[in-house]
Formats: structure tokens, sequence, C-alpha cells
């Protein structure tokens, strides 16, 4: 059982996660599971963004100001990523059995649930859908008391004749909400985008609960979840 995400660079984070996707459409391991917390900061944005005008001058800005910006698979908008968040990455081939409609959604269902169910046991109104003002809103957003705490994403390959997901969650575990919002909306107005996010849309789960076990407690409902999928 993981007590506590392994802590990389951003960078490495994101090809981590890729490296897991590749093992299990390889057939390397049935599934995967990581945790892990940025050891550095950096503004993490869809590919699709780099093809802006505008986009040189505003990462520019923005690393000039301490946030480097580097590019994803997934979709959505500008991510900070720093030691406050913990990033959760899922992945895994659905059962045969449920067939591909409404596979996204289980996805996210999956990813979301066990956090929810976290939440609910620790005390707080916990709920999935957008939030006014959040960065990279979403209908998938996990919410405490009605604020953004957890952002989503996936991304789907075909490997052998079956989908295979990587479902994405970056949890705010500590509060730095003004300098996370400052990076993204810093990068927004270099970059002629009218989105602008708001530090009140957000709140950290240890702003609410000390919960010095979450991350264990998420990582053993998780591979029970997974685990579920394995034949036999």
């Amino acid at each position: 059982m993981m007590t506590q995400p392994v802590a990389m660079t951003v960078e490495a984070g994101l090809k981590a996660e890729q490296d897991l996707l590749a093992a299990v459409c390889a057939g390397e391991q049935p599934f995967g599971l990581l945790f892990w917390q940025p050891s550095d900061q950096a503004l993490v944005m869809p590919r699709r963004l780099s093809r802006l005008p505008a986009f040189e001058t505003a990462s520019q800005v923005s690393a000039d100001a301490g946030w480097p910006v580097l590019l994803r698979e997934t979709g959505g908008e500008p991510v900070p990523q720093s030691a406050a968040t913990v990033n959760i990455a899922l992945v895994y081939a659905p059962p045969r059995s449920e067939g591909d409609p409404g596979r996204i959604e289980t996805g996210y269902q999956r990813l979301c649930q066990p956090i929810c169910d976290l939440l609910i046991e620790l005390g707080g109104d916990a709920s999935v859908g957008e939030i006014d003002g959040a960065f990279c809103d979403g209908r998938y957003n996990v919410n405490l008391d009605g604020r953004k705490m957890v952002g989503t994403a996936q991304r789907w390959r075909q490997s052998g004749g079956r989908p295979v997901g990587l479902v994405h969650g970056a949890l705010l575990l500590d509060d730095d909400r003004v300098e996370l919002i400052a990076a993204v909306n810093r990068f927004n107005a270099a970059c002629g985008l009218e989105q602008r996010v708001r530090a009140e849309s957000h709140i950290a789960l240890h702003e609410a609960f000390a919960a010095p076990d979450a991350i264990a407690r998420l990582d053993t409902l998780y591979r029970q979840m997974l685990a579920s999928f394995l034949p036999g």
C-alpha cells in the first residue's frame, strides 16, 4: 500500500504516466496506478494551445515568472502543477463485457467515486460537476463544499483489439491557490485567451481536513477496484 506519492519533476511525472500507459498496452502489467507529487512547478497544457499565435511569447512570460510551460497529450486548459498538488493516474482496460459505449463517462466515474467516498467519510460535501471560475473547468471536476478540488482528464489507446485508458486526476492537496491561479491568468493574458480564473473557486483538501492518510486510503480503494477487472 502506498503511503506517500512519489516525488518527481512535472516533466518526469508526465512521462511516467505515458510509460505506464505503454506498459499496460504492451501487456507487461494488468493495470497501472500512480500517485505522484511535483518536486518543481510548471504550467501544463494541451498540445493544441501551442498552435496559438502568441503561445511562444506567453510561454516566455510564464517561464520568466517561474512557471515553465509543458505540453500534455490530454485535452483541457492550462493547469498549474506544484508541490501543492498530487496527481493520480489510473491505467486499465475495461472488462470486455462492458462494451465501448459510455467508456469515457465510466472512466471518470471510476476516478471520481473513490475521491467522493473519501470526502464524504471525512465529513465533506462532495460533488462532481462544473465550478464557475475554476481553471480547466469540466463536468467531471471533483468538488468539496462547492469548490473545485480535483481536475480530471483522459486519454485512450487501442491495443490488441481492446481500449486501454489513462484516466488522470490532479488533486489540490495544500493551499497555494493564489499563486496557482496567478500562473494561469498570467499565461492566459499573455496568450490572448479570454478566460480568467478565481482562487475562491478552488479548495485544497488540507484546508478542510488534515487527512494524513488520504493517499493511502485512495490507493487501497483504487487497487481494489482495478483488481476486480482481473480474471479469476
